[in-house]
């Protein structure tokens, strides 16, 4: 829940700046892909949102009395779901960058999407903290 709520406030603000002082402009116009810079944005975000919930973990697993395994699930979810929510933020925030209020509406957007993510971990976390195990053959 952290992850989502650490990414959704911060959304709105990843190219809204560069749209309002015409810097997003400048960005399509430059010659290399517009994609390597959208990626550089989105990574520049989750290096700000979700590495450092990556990193307090441990921490949070001291606090919440969590036994490894429960933590390597927490730390592995993390992993995996906090670029995953960057990634369709971006998403989000590109088609709500030019309306004046468009946090409520990016927040009606992205919601839908991030509500897998989180039950996917809430129930790997889950499973962890029973013990269950995975066998790979």
């Amino acid at each position: 829940m952290a992850a989502l709520l650490s990414a959704l406030l911060s959304l709105e603000r990843l190219f809204k700046d560069d749209f309002q002082d015409g810097s997003l402009e400048q960005m399509m116009l430059m010659p290399i892909p517009l994609q390597l810079v959208v990626m550089a944005k989105i990574i520049a975000h989750w290096l700000l949102t979700g590495l450092p919930l990556i990193i307090i973990s441990p921490l949070l697993a001291i606090l919440l009395s969590l036994d490894s395994n429960t933590w390597i699930a927490v730390v592995l979810t993390l992993l995996v779901g906090t670029p995953t929510l960057s990634f369709i933020g971006a998403i989000g925030v590109a088609l709500t960058v030019g309306l004046q209020k468009g946090g409520v509406l990016l927040s009606l957007l992205v919601l839908p999407l991030y509500i897998p993510i989180l039950i996917f971990a809430t129930s790997a976390i889950d499973a962890a903290s029973l013990g269950v195990r995975i066998m790979v053959s």
